[in-house]
């Protein structure tokens, strides 16, 4: 056992000292990844309506090169602009209070005649008038409050890598920033509607269903803040 933890412990000693003095890695776009495989591979065939030919007497044309064109993306591997603007505050306080309290007494002051036979036997002082007398009081009070603020603002091309047949577009956009020795990476993922897309090729974060925006890094910074694995073990199995 002892052997087992010791080759793990090595094995993780060196992993992460392979690391030091160098900066973390970009994530190399391969083909499997899902937008250049989109941006590879040719869109759905256009249908007619979506040609929108025009007539000869037409001084401009209607494709999406021309002048009046849109530009906006619409089939499989085209690029579009997704601005996530989050400001959001939320506060939230509850207070709980409640008291009660109760108060019984007891006596037999005749019963048949046993009362005053039993006083009789009673030390002095004692009485069968009061046997039983009992007080009890409860109070309980709560109080808890819960108060965030989140503020992001960022801008990134995400790619359309499938068109689903009611016309709705999967996209998956990713980037990273390298800033000395923090890499920082933002993902972006959703499904979002062509007409809600602007003329501007752009879409806010609020129109994409089912989104998933991670904004994250890895390097010194983030190794710094976070607590050691072996710290995090303890966290979980201590039960105190």
């Amino acid at each position: 056992m002892r052997k087992l933890c010791l080759i793990l412990l090595c094995t993780a000693a060196c992993g992460r000292l392979g690391d030091v003095g160098q900066t973390p890695d970009f994530t190399t776009p391969g083909d499997a990844n899902n937008e250049i495989s989109a941006m590879a591979n040719p869109g759905l065939p256009e249908t007619l309506e979506r040609r929108r030919p025009h007539t000869q007497a037409s001084l401009w044309s209607g494709g999406r090169q021309s002048l009046l064109g849109d530009r906006r993306a619409d089939t499989r591997g085209d690029i579009l602009t997704v601005v996530i603007e989050i400001d959001e505050s939320a506060e939230i306080s509850n207070s709980s209070e409640r008291s009660r309290s109760g108060s019984e007494s007891l006596g037999i002051p005749s019963f048949f005649g046993i009362p005053q036979r039993v006083n009789e036997r009673l030390p002095e002082g004692a009485s069968m008038a009061d046997a039983v007398s009992t007080n009890s009081s409860s109070n309980s009070a709560g109080d808890g409050s819960v108060r965030r603020n989140e503020k992001l603002t960022l801008r990134v091309a995400a790619t359309v890598v499938n068109e689903l047949s009611n016309g709705v577009l999967q996209i998956e956009g990713s980037q990273e920033v390298r800033v000395n020795f923090e890499l920082r990476e933002l993902i972006v993922t959703g499904y979002v509607r062509p007409q809600d897309i602007s003329r501007q090729n752009e879409i806010t974060y609020d129109k994409i269903a089912s989104a998933r925006i991670s904004y994250g890094g890895r390097g010194q910074i983030t190794d710094v803040q976070q607590p050691r694995w072996g710290q995090q073990i303890a966290d979980i199995v201590l039960p105190f």
